[in-house]
């Protein structure tokens, strides 16, 4: 550890230090302008809109501001989900064919296995991401969304082109990040007779005040433009970005979020703001109240898959996202028991629960907002570890 000095989280340089990290990100240009909120015990102790929500018009970023969600919805579904459980609407140990019969993906070797919901929240599932896969992996040759492009392909198309391609591995054995979530949605719908966009928002969005959380778009003027990772600063999104992802490529298609055809996705399909996300995961550090009982949002934020390793080196995953098992193995001064996650669009989020802290850092920037030296600067800053 030899060059770092770790100072007290929180302390009264933290603000200046997050604005530092912050500056030189815009002045770089890899980032265009983000929201970000530090609070403690509830209390907001950092709060900045940053840069620009257009740089093209010159539009500066504010408080207020839209983004595409991506995999931040993802939190906001599982909560959802998991007050269905409580209702014994569905049971995290039930098979997903009991609600949607013709949903059978198969092992390479033709075997049909059981997949439950609870693999679903936990990315245990054998379903895979086409982002993770090479470019010319199987859910690309498929023509699977990720829940990001091919505005207007609905939910039964999707499915079909999942259940085509053989599971990476056996439920339960293994983890994958996957398209799981979009799976659970469509569970849900059906479990209920209730669309899922209706179901969130009557479940996690109205009961806690996430007043722009939606899988629609309230207000249009308020939503930030994307843009993506170039080879210096980064540039505008077309209406079909391609942005590079280890061995293949991240599709976004913008304006998808405009078609009502396009499939809800429960993995990457919601808009909202910086305080829409706060209001969500306070709720679940404080117990969960007024949406899930406190053993619910235990459950939810603690590891739920031991002695399963995923691909990120120190992190495990609970009913939703992921939780730190070891800080040491994760490289980071976040505490063991800390959960969190981001989205491809550029955000990150995360809870310490140790020291009551909540951060949010919503972008309009894919992928430098989501992970990478922004996310890890602005973490090491809050915490006071220099290096």
């Amino acid at each position: 550890m030899s060059g770092t000095t770790i100072s007290t989280p929180l302390d009264g340089g933290f603000g200046g230090r997050v604005d530092q990290v912050v500056d030189r990100a815009i002045e770089d240009g890899r980032i265009v302008g983000a929201m970000i909120l530090v609070a403690r015990r509830g209390e907001i102790l950092y709060s900045r809109a940053a840069g620009l929500a257009d740089r093209e018009t010159n539009k500066p970023m504010t408080a207020d501001a839209i983004f595409r969600l991506s995999s931040v919805t993802k939190p906001v579904v599982a909560t959802a989900a998991l007050t269905l459980v409580e209702a014994n609407v569905i049971r995290l140990d039930d098979p997903i064919s009991k609600y949607i019969p013709e949903f059978r993906p198969k092992l390479a070797d033709g075997s049909e296995p059981v997949i439950t919901l609870r693999q679903l929240l936990t990315h245990t599932a054998g379903l895979s991401y086409g982002f993770r896969q090479p470019a010319d992996g199987p859910y690309h040759r498929a023509g699977v969304s990720d829940g990001l492009d091919q505005p207007g392909l609905s939910m039964a198309e999707n499915l079909d082109r999942i259940a085509s391609v053989p599971l990476s591995y056996e439920p339960g054995t293994g983890w994958g990040y996957s398209v799981a979530m979009d799976v659970l949605g469509e569970v849900m719908a059906r479990a209920t007779g209730v669309s899922l966009p209706e179901l969130v928002d009557r479940l996690v969005v109205q009961p806690l005040g996430m007043h722009d959380a939606s899988f629609a778009v309230r207000d249009r003027s308020r939503l930030v433009t994307p843009y993506a990772d170039g080879p210096g600063k980064a540039v505008a999104m077309g209406s079909y970005h391609r942005v590079p992802f280890a061995d293949g490529f991240i599709a976004f298609s913008p304006a998808r979020v405009f078609d009502p055809a396009s499939f809800a996705s429960g993995g990457t399909g919601m808009n909202g703001t910086a305080s829409d996300v706060l209001k969500l995961l306070e709720a679940l550090r404080s117990g969960g109240s007024p949406v899930i009982r406190p053993e619910t949002a235990a459950a939810m934020t603690r590891d739920a898959i031991p002695g399963i390793e995923t691909t990120m080196p120190g992190w495990g995953w609970g009913l939703g996202f992921g939780v730190l098992r070891d800080p040491l193995a994760a490289s980071t001064p976040q505490t063991a028991g800390t959960w969190r996650w981001g989205g491809v669009y550029g955000h990150s989020w995360f809870v310490d629960p140790a020291l009551d802290l909540t951060v949010v850092v919503l972008t309009n920037t894919a992928i430098a907002g989501m992970m990478g030296v922004f996310p890890d600067a602005l973490r090491d800053a809050i915490y006071g570890r220099q290096v």
